[in-house]
């Protein structure tokens, strides 16, 4: 089976992830922590470092200028159907 690639810009969780140590201070995500954990060891899933401005993610949850803006919606292939063809 392959590993599901999950893609993050902060690169604090995917150290935590990779992590077999627990820190006091993670005790909030405690159940996630040993859940992530569990399947990385399976091979299950993977987590990758991406620049925030390759995040395309972020064009469905921040406020982001014009250019990247332009650019997610290209590389998502949306089209606006409101644009005169």
């Amino acid at each position: 089976m392959k590993a599901i690639d999950l893609h993050d810009d902060n690169k604090a969780p995917i150290m935590i992830a990779y992590n077999p140590i627990q820190h006091d201070r993670m005790k909030h995500v405690e159940v996630d922590w040993f859940f992530i954990r569990e399947n990385i060891d399976k091979g299950c899933i993977s987590f990758l470092f991406v620049k925030s401005e390759d995040q395309l993610a972020d064009i469905l949850t921040k406020g982001v200028c014009g250019r990247i803006f332009n650019d997610m919606i290209d590389k998502l292939g949306m089209i606006d159907i409101c644009a005169p063809s």
